[in-house]
């Protein structure tokens, strides 16, 4: 309940469904003023034709939706009742006509009496364009590829919209939450079921980057929509940044494996076969069939046992007790993510710059947008995020590029003013610059 608003009796069911959409609300004003309820409004005719498609029973419903997407599919703009009949010639005559009628209900389907034939209507088109998704076989990652696909067809034909890219934007959300569990877990059978569907996440939006960049480019002037694309390109960038994540994470999860002795099998060989198996319960086989049973002896009787065990279990002199002889493991292969090209450039271009110059005694400080700009957006702010890393004492020992980059004998300086760039994708960012902190023969060695 709502503070200050007192609780009302919920309406019946039929005062509802007879009710106005402004009455279901506590200000009836309030749908007015919301842009999504608007734009629901002027599709009324679009929501009725769903309605109608969608009511009943499943099979019904199964049955108008195939009719339908079928009449949709056929090249021909007009067909004649013969046509129609030859084309659904395996559903019986009664259901048939119930869904024609249904269709020319719902005015998808429109009968012409002059020419004596059938012919979907403007609204028709509509509907089929919001049903397409269905008829498309179910593939991996659906919820992704599609919204990824609206945007890039919308750039494309230049009716690209600002809640596109923010059902985008809560999407990419919603994958970048799910990865980040999967790595604060630790689990191995986690990571590995996560990284899949990370690789191809990655792989989608970097496809789809350059048409973020051109709606970056192309929409200053709609400032919702270009604030909408900047954050689809900061996105971009987490995801890019959990790269090197998912690589610690699973090299973390393949310290912890062990061997099995000398079978060369591991205990994520052995989780894997669990997993697999399809009756747990079976491996115990006939173990707890029978119940515990007490045994009850005299002391005589367990001196006697024990004094024959002692002899049992006494070592053999003339018998060796060397070790089995050494088994070779067979050799494997460890799949693991590798870090984005772009730190590798970043090192590769601060190794550079720490060349003295041919007229100087000593490095020449660098501009901070001199090593952050090039390339997209989504590049220029995996950069960014990169900069606190130079220097970092805990960073620095690590073995990875990522020690590399935090043991460049390089300063970091930032500053609170923005300055205008001449980079295509970046209008303005912070100032700073990028100090050497000593000559290459100075730099101290890395830890080992």
């Amino acid at each position: 309940m709502i503070e200050g608003v007192p609780p009302q009796a919920a309406p019946p069911a039929e005062t509802v469904e007879a009710a106005r959409f402004e009455d279901l609300f506590r200000d009836p004003a309030y749908p007015q003023d919301h842009a999504l309820a608007f734009v629901l409004g002027h599709k009324q005719d679009a929501i009725d034709a769903l309605r109608g498609l969608f009511s009943g029973g499943q099979a019904l419903v199964k049955l108008r939706l195939w009719c339908f997407l079928e009449l949709a599919a056929q090249p021909a703009g007009r067909l004649s009742r013969d046509d129609v009949n030859q084309l659904f010639h395996a559903v019986l005559p009664d259901q048939l006509d119930a869904v024609l009628k249904r269709l020319r209900d719902l005015d998808l389907l429109v009968w012409d009496a002059t020419t004596q034939d059938y012919h979907l209507s403007a609204l028709a088109h509509q509907t089929q364009a919001l049903l397409a998704p269905l008829t498309k076989a179910p593939q991996q990652d659906d919820e992704l590829s599609g919204l990824l696909a609206q945007v890039a067809g919308s750039q494309q034909l230049g009716l690209v919209d600002a809640s596109q890219l923010q059902h985008l934007h809560a999407q990419l959300a919603r994958l970048h939450d799910e990865f980040a569990e999967a790595i604060a877990s630790g689990s191995e059978a986690r990571l590995r079921q996560a990284q899949p569907r990370f690789d191809r996440a990655l792989a989608l939006v970097d496809k789809a980057g350059q048409a973020l960049s051109a709606i970056i480019q192309d929409h200053h002037d709609n400032p919702r929509l270009e604030r909408a694309a900047r954050a689809l390109g900061q996105d971009q960038a987490r995801l890019l940044s959990m790269a090197s994540q998912f690589t610690r994470a699973l090299q973390q999860a393949d310290r912890q494996r062990v061997t099995l002795g000398s079978t060369g099998l591991t205990t994520s060989d052995l989780r894997s076969w669990l997993q697999q198996h399809t009756a747990l319960h079976d491996l115990m086989g006939d173990a707890l069939s029978v119940g515990v049973r007490p045994v009850f002896l005299s002391q005589h009787d367990l001196l006697d046992v024990a004094e024959s065990e002692l002899e049992r279990d006494r070592p053999d002199p003339q018998r060796s007790a060397g070790l089995p002889p050494p088994a070779q493991a067979d050799t494997g292969t460890l799949d693991i993510l590798s870090l984005p090209p772009e730190l590798g450039k970043l090192i590769d271009l601060l190794d550079q710059w720490q060349t003295p110059d041919a007229t100087q005694n000593d490095v020449l400080e660098r501009p901070l947008s001199a090593a952050i700009l090039g390339g997209r957006f989504a590049h220029a702010a995996y950069r960014m995020q990169l900069m606190p890393l130079i220097g970092d004492g805990q960073a620095m020992t690590l073995k990875s590029q990522t020690g590399d980059l935090a043991r460049a004998p390089w300063q970091v300086t930032l500053t609170p003013h923005l300055h205008e760039t001449a980079d295509p994708d970046v209008k303005l960012m912070s100032t700073g610059h990028l100090r050497p902190t000593s000559l290459p023969s100075q730099t101290e060695t890395a830890p080992e």
